[in-house]
C-alpha cells in the first residue's frame, strides 16, 4: 500500500512562488510515475505535470509549462512541484498521485494512489 502526504500549499500574491512536496511511503519502483493534478472550484480535476521516478520522462500541461517544474528526490521518496510566476487562475486544490503503470499518462484514471490535496491560493 502506498501513502502520499502533501505539504507546502498556501496563499501567495500573483507573480510569487510556492513549492509543493509529496512524500511517498510503501514500495516504489523506478518505472512508477508521479503526477500532480489540480481542481479549481466548479471545475474538473486537471493534469498539471508528471515525472517517472527514474526521471526519464517528464510532461507538463501547456498552461504551466515554463512556469512550473516537477522533480523528485529518490532518497527521500519525495516529489516536488516548484511553481513560479503564479497567476490567480492557478488557484486550486493540488493533488499528487502515483501511477503503477509502465507508461506516463495525463489521465487521472491512470493513477492508483492519491494524496489528500493541498490548497494553493493566488491573489491578484
Amino acid at each position: 500500500q502506498v501513502q502520499l502526504v502533501e505539504s507546502g500549499g498556501g496563499l501567495v500574491q500573483a507573480g510569487g512562488s510556492l513549492r509543493l512536496s509529496c512524500a511517498a511511503s510503501g514500495r516504489i519502483f523506478s518505472s512508477y510515475v508521479m503526477g500532480w493534478f489540480r481542481q479549481a472550484p466548479g471545475r474538473e480535476r486537471e493534469f498539471v505535470a508528471a515525472i517517472r521516478w527514474s526521471g526519464s520522462n517528464i510532461s507538463y500541461a501547456p498552461s504551466v509549462k515554463g512556469r512550473f517544474t516537477i522533480s523528485r528526490d529518490i532518497a527521500k521518496s519525495t516529489t516536488y512541484l516548484q511553481m513560479n510566476s503564479l497567476k490567480p487562475e492557478d488557484t486550486a486544490v493540488y493533488y499528487c498521485a502515483q501511477s503503477n503503470r509502465a507508461f506516463l499518462t495525463r489521465d487521472e484514471n491512470g493513477y492508483d494512489y492519491w494524496g489528500q490535496g493541498s490548497q494553493v491560493t493566488v491573489s491578484s
